[in-house]
Parts: structure tokens; C-alpha cells; sequence
């Protein structure tokens, strides 16, 4: 269970569960990435740590999601403010649009706690699943934010624009 790369391509197991990619594009560059999946199916939680859901808070529902591999380029980057990357809160903006959109509640995630501190900071606390675990040189956590329009807005920059539109989604 790993990271697969081809021809300068990752793949992993996940990715072939034919999950839906937000992406931040800047001046036509792809600077921020994350993979979302139906949290009742396989997920990274689910089936690779399940350790970090320890507290027995992690109940998969219908209106639930799963993001992973939340990334950005921050060497290309600009700042937004307080030190967070305009791509990072333009990534969570789109994650927290296209869920509510699609008439979601929950976002869970694993994560580490970097990101943890971003989003308590722009307003948006995770509801930790359990406690933290070294992975590599990560301190991995596993939580839940809130998905509602008013936390759309709370962290939307706004130089955001976003091409999402109404979802139809299989309950």
C-alpha cells in the first residue's frame, strides 16, 4: 500500500476509486491540489489510519467526505495574510464550496498539525478523531470541520473565483 509513480505520474489506490481533484490555478498554473472521496467508501482513514480515529467520534455518513493529499506550491505562491498562502486559503475556500454545493456537512481529514493551526486560525477548528501520531517527519492528526456557507465566506480571499456549480450527488 504506497505511492506508485509511472512516467513522473503519482498513483495511488485511492486514486483509482475515481475520486473528484480541487485544484487552485494561478496565471494558468496549477499551484494547489486536493483529492476528495465519499467518506462511506474507502479512505485513507478508513483503510490506512484508522489509528488516528482512535476516540470512536469517526461515524462515516452519507453527507460526509474525505479530502487528502491537500497540497500547494508555496514556492510560487503569494501570501494572503498572517503568513498563510493565498492557494492554501483559496484550496480550503473551494474544498469548503464544493462540499457545501453538494449539500455536505463534514469534511473529514487526515492531516498534520500545521494545517491544524491554519484552519483554527481562519476560523475553521477540527474536531480532532483521536491523538496525534509521528509519521515520517509529520505529526499526523485525523479531524472533522463543519461544512456550512457561512464558513464559505468566513475564509473565502477575495480575489477568488471558483467554476463550480450546483451538484448532483447520489445520496
Amino acid at each position: 500500500m504506497g505511492v506508485t509513480v509511472s512516467d513522473g505520474q503519482e498513483f495511488y489506490q485511492f486514486d483509482a476509486l475515481n475520486p473528484t481533484s480541487i485544484l487552485v490555478v494561478d496565471r494558468g498554473v496549477v499551484v494547489g491540489h486536493t483529492r476528495v472521496l465519499p467518506a462511506t467508501g474507502p479512505t485513507m482513514l478508513s483503510k490506512t489510519f484508522a489509528y488516528l480515529a482512535s476516540c470512536g467520534a469517526y461515524v462515516p455518513h452519507s453527507r460526509m467526505l474525505e479530502t487528502s493529499r491537500f497540497c500547494v506550491d508555496t514556492s510560487t505562491a503569494r501570501l494572503f495574510a498572517d503568513g498563510i498562502h493565498l492557494a492554501t486559503m483559496t484550496l480550503i475556500a473551494g474544498i469548503l464550496e464544493w462540499a457545501d454545493l453538494g449539500g455536505y456537512s463534514e469534511i473529514v481529514t487526515v492531516t498534520d498539525v500545521r494545517l491544524e493551526r491554519i484552519l483554527r486560525r481562519v476560523g475553521l477548528p477540527l474536531r480532532r478523531l483521536g491523538e496525534t501520531s509521528r509519521i515520517g517527519n509529520t505529526i499526523a492528526l485525523a479531524g472533522i470541520v463543519d461544512v456550512d456557507a457561512q464558513s464559505v465566506q468566513r475564509v473565502r480571499p477575495s480575489q477568488y473565483r471558483s467554476t463550480f456549480t450546483k451538484l448532483n450527488r447520489a445520496v
